[in-house]
């Protein structure tokens, strides 16, 4: 029965998810990776499009197209995501989507992070993430209508070694997303929650952040072996360009399903956690990332 239930649900975002003429989306982080697909995605299908970052005076692609602004937001910066959302508004009208997808890891033994990287963290991938949902909700309050798509991981949901604070970030856009539902419903806004498996992007360059092992002896030798078994999954993981269209399904559709998985090793993953005791799930995660 449930499967028959998420087999129908699937066929009506299907339904749903085509083209809508004049729809404004908003997306932080669209500088790379899944934010500059999405946003690509979205022109193509005809939306106006906010492809927000944090440096937009060294974008030379998206601003070129019609229909597409580039404003400079910074998710830790409250003055610039309320400006970034009053640009979006004068230029298109109003705002229908806003995808919170900037963020990035702190990587590493977890006693060995800074109290700095620590904040910064939580800074980008939780708090970030707050501010713009806060700052975009009288917007879409008086309207009654909006959706709000957060881009977390199926890491918000397992854990693997070295990425206990990203973890912890996505664990809580996972709690936070799940509970605003309920309070935003009654208001006829939506919220959505995208969980990416492993990614073939710049995750493991710009998009990471190193806690130093070299500064505690004990912990280098397992962090290089962990490090190299994990790098194995980026390649290996969907296009950016993969998540880029079920975000544009979940932001055309006009269901009220709350997760959309991406792919099917985070598929795979997530099943094997649900199904599998603790004991079993980690035994085979150490198996696979601590060789």
């Amino acid at each position: 029965m449930h499967v028959d239930h998420e087999r129908r649900q699937r066929h009506r975002d299907m339904g749903t998810a085509m083209t809508i003429p004049g729809r404004t989306i908003l997306i932080t982080g669209s500088s790379s990776g899944i934010g500059r697909e999405t946003a690509r995605l979205c022109h193509r299908r005809g939306w106006n499009v906010a492809a927000t970052m944090r440096q937009p005076e060294e974008e030379r692609e998206l601003a070129t197209f019609p229909d597409v602004i580039c404003p400079r937001l910074d998710v830790t910066n409250e003055e610039s995501i309320a400006r970034a959302i009053q640009e979006t508004i004068d230029r298109f009208g109003g705002i229908d989507v806003v995808v919170n997808n900037a963020g990035y890891a702190v990587v590493g033994p977890f006693e060995a992070a800074s109290a700095e990287q620590m904040e910064r963290q939580f800074a980008a991938n939780v708090f970030g993430l707050m501010a713009v949902t806060k700052a975009v909700l009288p917007h879409f309050r008086s309207r009654e209508a909006g959706t709000i798509i957060n881009v977390a991981s199926i890491g918000g949901r397992v854990a693997f070694p070295l990425f206990s604070l990203y973890h912890a970030t996505k664990w809580a856009v996972e709690g936070f997303s799940e509970s605003l539902q309920h309070e935003l419903r009654p208001l006829g806004i939506r919220v959505k929650i995208i969980e990416p498996g492993p990614i073939n992007t710049d995750f493991y360059g710009r998009s990471m952040d190193r806690a130093p092992a070299e500064a505690l002896n004990e912990y280098h030798a397992f962090t290089e072996r962990t490090m190299t078994a994990l790098r194995q999954f980026g390649p290996r993981g969907a296009s950016p360009a993969r998540v880029a269209r079920v975000i544009v399904k979940a932001a055309a559709s006009q269901s009220w399903r709350l997760r959309y998985k991406t792919d099917l090793m985070g598929r795979l993953i997530l099943l094997s956690r649900r199904c599998m005791p603790d004991w079993l799930f980690n035994g085979i995660t150490r198996t696979a990332v601590m060789r």
